[in-house]
């Protein structure tokens, strides 16, 4: 987009020195915000936000509809202002965005969207009404009781410098205020009702003069405005490009030749146009500045010149409106750029008029900083403190407002999100922290009376062999050799008591771990109740270490020992408490009939699975410990081990409906945690998760879960979750209909060339008015269907689709389709296919276009290796399904 990711966020990546690289921050949030959109959900303002005086009605006027005076409307919207007006001078909004930015870089939808999030919260805009004598001045706003003024308007004159003074577009001469504003009046489909929109008509050669962002863009439209060369000629050398790499990129891509230490000295005229241009080389002299050499000159003939040196303030009449400013050096608003006010109280400016800001980024950065000031002075003047620290609002929708408590067992959990009994919580003060991100209840590091104290090895948690080389939240599985907490009960206890004292409204369960000794179990049940523990959770399950003391594993396997164990902690205690389950067993459903048996409230479903990570190249095991490199069976967890809790808790509950299961074991998002919750989880432990990053995940965990019971609620079609339909596409481009190419072609060679071809001809008669007559507006917000769920209601509604093989249909048959269209022809469908399959899928040696025969059986092993989503869906069969037995039922073998 139009973010400068390379200079900021990415540029600053720490793991570009890794092996995989910066993370594609910009991208993401690309992707987010594209799907976002699709949700068409409104912004709201936040219901803490307390707006109810007169100082909040006070009315506020903003100049210009561009990035910086949205930025800044929205946040004071945010803030609870009530009365804010946007003036702007064209037909259109979006400024700079919408006039300048192509729609190929900056679509024209994604600043309508942007401007929409700001109306929702009530800010209104003016069309045609621009900073004139003859309409709006700054004083003339002040004498209409405007409290506080926002000017944003731009830099809206072009600078023109030698040798172009008397150019005109007649002479085949723009300026980039001339040229790019009539490219997206050409190109952007809605951005306004204007007649006559078609792309300036260019040929031949185009000299774009500049090394700026708008530069480059001028240079890529130039092409596709029909130039057949494009030189980008600038007087310094590449290293002093102010663009952004991928901006200059694109342009390189795009075949645009660079001619870099050259200034321009004459333009050459024939018959009235221009014909060609002559530079002078530039050098850089002893104090580092450039200039030029008049003994070394070069001539380009050039048809069409755009220039884009940049611009300014010149207009006399938009500098008398702005009085009584006071103007810099520089022509521009005398200002405090850390508060964006200008000289004149109550009069703020942002963006390009600002001189600070050099991108869209900077722009809104701008708005935002003069909101929060802007909002000091409004208070201010209504005898009101502000905080000296910026303190604005964050994006609030509908979602946010989603109640996702949950009760159980006489508890009230604000969320079904908490630590697991693991190293998250090795100690109160990581415990408090975790609370203190927005987690919901955590399980303390199981402990135990001092006769059972223990010591860790070394090395002891390992990344899991199942992660390839992948490390952060590509990492699919961690391997532990680490026993229970080396803290005392005494210590525990004391937290316990302090946790409890300072988070009231959090739920806090005691882990504990005795041998099969009712005595032992009794004590430190009553020590953990008696400290203020919410609940108990009886670890049953430690596969390492303490089976080998007659504790965790050894327990947990013997439904009789763990109906015991429940039964001498019911007696004990009267808090609800919870027995831990191990998968190291045959039957995890007898373990939990066990527990339920012995009057426990609950399960935990389940522990880490028992295994042995790997071994190194020459022999050693990892981890290994001592000299030695001695190692044991440790346990497995993360995602890797997914597929074996959920098996475990819907098992649990399909055998007992409505007994209360704690699920761990692999949840590392909201989807995954809707999985869980769905097989009949009540609520969720995690830690794998938290070792991949830190306790922050709790956020997406919050934010995610609510967004999936709002999307719930509004019955989007085809939506998986907060997925929407995938289109046909490949490389993330929509694909073109086979009815435009006239017949299948593969994507490869000179196929490929073929089918650009056909597309390139197609997209050549689409004229604008022929998208915009086809656009629909769905409405904003999409109305809710039904209630919102709770948890509650999610929790289990899966079991009833779960259970035996038997119960399976095999007349409902499924085969495999392929989407030529979108297949890249890798021919990863036809190897799984014939060498672990049914041999069912034909590839054609010279076009790589796969086939699906009517031997499919519906395995679906093709689409679990196809690397284009979507490309390979199952649909029902339309022919009987008659299995190849080989030889025929009844047939004798010799």
């Amino acid at each position: 987009m139009v973010c400068p990711t390379s200079d900021l966020c990415v540029g600053s990546c720490n793991l570009y020195a890794s092996e995989e690289g910066a993370i594609n921050i910009g991208g993401l949030q690309h992707f987010a915000t594209d799907i976002f959109m699709q949700m068409k959900i409104p912004q709201v303002r936040p219901p803490h936000i307390v707006a109810d005086d007169e100082s909040y009605a006070t009315k506020v006027a903003l100049i210009g509809c561009g990035p910086a005076s949205v930025s800044c409307a929205t946040f004071l919207a945010r803030l609870g202002y009530k009365n804010l007006t946007i003036f702007e001078k064209e037909k259109f909004i979006g400024g700079l965005s919408s006039s300048e930015i192509p729609q190929y870089r900056l679509p024209i939808e994604v600043v309508q969207y942007e401007i929409e999030l700001m109306k929702d919260l009530g800010v209104k805009i003016e069309n045609e009404r621009k900073l004139s004598m003859s309409d709006i001045t700054i004083q003339k706003l002040k004498n209409e009781k405007y409290g506080a003024i926002f000017v944003g308007i731009g830099l809206p004159n072009p600078k023109r410098v030698h040798p172009f003074e008397n150019l005109t577009e007649e002479m085949g001469f723009f300026t980039s205020k001339d040229f790019l504003p009539k490219v997206s009046l050409a190109s952007k489909p809605g951005m306004c009702k204007c007649t006559g929109k078609a792309l300036p008509q260019l040929s031949g050669n185009v000299i774009v003069l500049g090394a700026g962002d708008t530069a480059f863009d001028c240079a890529t439209s130039a092409l596709r405005c029909g130039a057949s060369r494009v030189y980008v000629v600038f007087r310094k050398g590449f290293t002093n490009i102010r663009a952004v790499p991928e901006e200059m990129e694109l342009a390189r891509e795009e075949k645009c030749e660079f001619l870099p230490f050259l200034g321009p000295h004459e333009v050459h005229l024939k018959n009235g146009r221009v014909s060609a241009i002559t530079f002078f080389r530039t050098e850089v002299n002893e104090e580092g500045e450039f200039v030029e050499d008049y003994e070394q000159t070069m001539k380009l003939r050039a048809n069409y010149i755009i220039c884009a040196f940049g611009s300014g303030l010149y207009d006399e009449d938009v500098k008398a409106a702005l009085a009584p400013l006071n103007f810099n050096k520089y022509g521009l608003p005398d200002l405090n750029v850390k508060t964006m006010e200008t000289t004149v109280p109550g009069i703020f400016c942002g963006g390009d008029i600002a001189g600070v800001a050099e991108t869209t980024v900077e722009a809104v950065n701008d708005g935002k900083t003069a909101a929060w000031h802007m909002h000091k002075y409004i208070q201010a003047q209504h005898g009101k403190e502000v905080s000296r620290i910026p303190e604005l609002p964050k994006f609030y929708t509908p979602i946010d407002e989603v109640d996702i408590s949950v009760e159980l067992c006489g508890m009230k959990f604000v969320n079904p999100f908490g630590l697991a009994s693991a190293t998250p919580c090795t100690s109160s003060a990581m415990i408090r922290r975790a609370f203190e991100a927005g987690w919901g209840f955590a399980v303390t590091k199981t402990f135990s009376l001092d006769k059972d104290i223990v010591t860790n090895v070394s090395p002891r948690i390992i990344r899991g062999s199942t992660s390839g080389h992948n490390y952060g939240p590509g990492q699919g599985a961690f391997l532990n050799i680490e026993l229970i907490s080396e803290k005392t009960a005494a210590y525990w206890c004391q937290s316990v008591s302090e946790l409890k004292k300072d988070f009231p409204d959090k739920i806090l369960i005691a882990s504990i771990m005795c041998s099969y000794n009712s005595k032992d179990w009794t004590e430190l049940a009553k020590m953990a109740e008696l400290a203020g523990a919410d609940a108990l959770e009886l670890n049953l399950s430690c596969p390492h270490g303490m089976g080998e003391r007659g504790m965790g594993l050894a327990c947990g396997q013997d439904p009789v020992l763990v109906r015991n164990i429940c039964r001498w902690v019911r007696e004990a205690t009267k808090i609800p408490f919870f027995a831990k389950l191990t998968p190291n067993v045959t039957n995890i459903v007898d373990i939990a009939k066990a527990a339920q048996e012995g009057n426990a409230d609950g399960v935990t479903a389940t522990n880490t699975l028992s295994g042995l990570m790997g071994l190194k190249g020459n022999g050693d095991p990892w981890p290994g410990v001592g000299n030695e490199k001695r190692t044991t069976y440790g346990g497995v967890s993360g995602n890797a081990i997914r597929p074996v809790a959920l098996r475990a808790v819907s098992a649990i509950a399909r055998a007992l409906p409505g007994f209360p299961i704690l699920a761990t074991g692999g949840i590392d998002s909201a989807e995954s945690s809707m999985q869980f919750l769905s097989c009949g989880a009540s609520v969720l432990q995690i830690c794998s998760a938290i070792q991949n990053q830190d306790f922050t995940v709790v956020d997406d965990y919050i934010t995610g879960l609510k967004a999936l019971l709002y999307l719930e609620s509004m019955g989007l079609k085809g939506w998986d979750g907060q997925s929407p339909p995938t289109p046909r596409h490949q490389k993330g481009k929509i694909l073109t209909a086979k009815s435009v190419l006239g017949k299948h072609l593969p994507s490869f060679g000179h196929y490929q060339k073929e089918r650009q071809d056909l597309i390139s001809e197609e997209k050549k008669k689409v004229t604008l008015e022929m998208i915009e007559r086809n656009m629909t507006s769905e409405p904003r917000p999409i109305a809710i269907q039904n209630g919102i769920p709770k948890v509650q209601d999610i929790v289990g509604k899966t079991v009833h689709k779960i259970g035996t093989y038997g119960q399976l249909d095999n007349s409902q048959q499924v085969v495999a389709l392929i989407d030529e269209e979108m297949c890249i022809n890798c021919g990863k469908c036809y190897m799984t296919c014939n060498d672990s399959g049914y041999q069912a899928i034909t590839f054609d040696s010279e076009t790589h276009l796969a086939h699906v025969t009517e031997d499919c059986t519906g395995c679906t092993l093709c689409v679990s290796v196809c690397p284009i989503i979507d490309c390979i869906q199952m649909v029902p069969r339309t022919t009987p399904y008659i299995p190849k037995r080989g030889i025929s039922l009844g047939q004798a073998v010799c």
